[in-house]
């Protein structure tokens, strides 16, 4: 009892000590100027602005449901050889399915897909998947037109869909968007045995022509294919950040001639009536 009652009575001295500590460590920082705590708060909001911004491809996730709103819309083709895996790419991303027969696309298909890029900005991918027959070529060049990113495939067991690139570029370059971003893929890497094109050969045409991606993939295994297309939304969403950046600085609208605008509302109508028209079909 005797021990209890000395501990007691050197809590309160304890007690004392403690208390001046804390007192002192509350009087610094009461005498932080306005402008340290300021700066303070500021690390501390860039951190998290930073955090959302810096790997945006971390947080980029794909929306199923096809009538959810969106903010912003991008339209992309697919082009290169028939029998490159195209169709099949898009079949994977879209559906998550692969088919082991082939089926050449005829003129075009048409399919969307979601992305909520940054937790909060939903992009839509306008995506027409064209046909790689030569007969066809004339049609599918209408296409090529306001469209934000070209997807240029090749496959790899194939060294003359790698030869013919040269052509797909050449009408991109002039049937399309003078700004319009290209990404360069690579199909078939499941089939390594029957390889043709390395990836190196890949990597050096895309760097050579300052291609905005260049990946290998596998529509069979899946192999990079939903990779392909975030990164497309990731891209494209920078893209619009940046030019909605540019046009607050400059504090003018940023208008495209009038010409342009009319082709492009009737392209838009064009492609709303094929579209219209090829469901009405099936």
């Amino acid at each position: 009892m005797d021990e209890n009652k000395n501990e007691e009575s050197h809590n309160p001295e304890e007690k004392d000590i403690n208390n001046e500590k804390i007192n002192k460590e509350a009087n610094i920082k009461d005498n932080l100027t306005t402008e340290e705590k300021e700066n303070n708060f500021n690390s501390s909001e860039s951190i998290k602005k930073d955090d959302n911004t810096n790997d945006l491809s971390s947080s980029c996730q794909m929306i199923s449901e096809e009538l959810a709103p969106y903010d912003m819309s991008f339209k992309l083709i697919i082009i290169g050889d028939s029998s490159v895996g195209k169709s099949s790419i898009t079949a994977r991303a879209s559906k998550n399915i692969f088919e082991n027969y082939y089926s050449a696309t005829v003129g075009f298909e048409f399919f969307t897909l979601l992305y909520k890029v940054n937790t909060q900005n939903v992009i839509r991918l306008q995506i027409w998947d064209t046909c790689g027959q030569e007969e066809y070529r004339s049609l599918i060049q209408n296409f090529y037109r306001n469209a934000s990113l070209a997807i240029l495939v090749y496959s790899i067991d194939n060294k003359t869909s790698f030869d013919n690139l040269e052509v797909w570029l050449n009408e991109i370059k002039t049937k399309g968007n003078p700004d319009v971003r290209i990404f360069l893929v690579g199909n078939k890497n499941d089939l390594e045995e029957k390889r043709e094109v390395s990836t190196e050969e890949g990597k050096k045409f895309s760097e050579e022509q300052n291609f905005s991606e260049f990946i290998e993939t596998s529509a069979k295994s899946g192999n990079n294919v939903q990779e392909l297309f975030k990164k497309a939304a990731v891209i494209l969403y920078k893209d619009h950040a940046a030019y909605k950046e540019m046009a607050n600085k400059t504090e003018k609208s940023i208008k495209i001639p009038i010409s342009n605008e009319e082709n492009y509302n009737i392209l838009d109508k064009e492609e709303e009536d094929i579209v219209r028209k090829k469901k009405c079909c099936k």
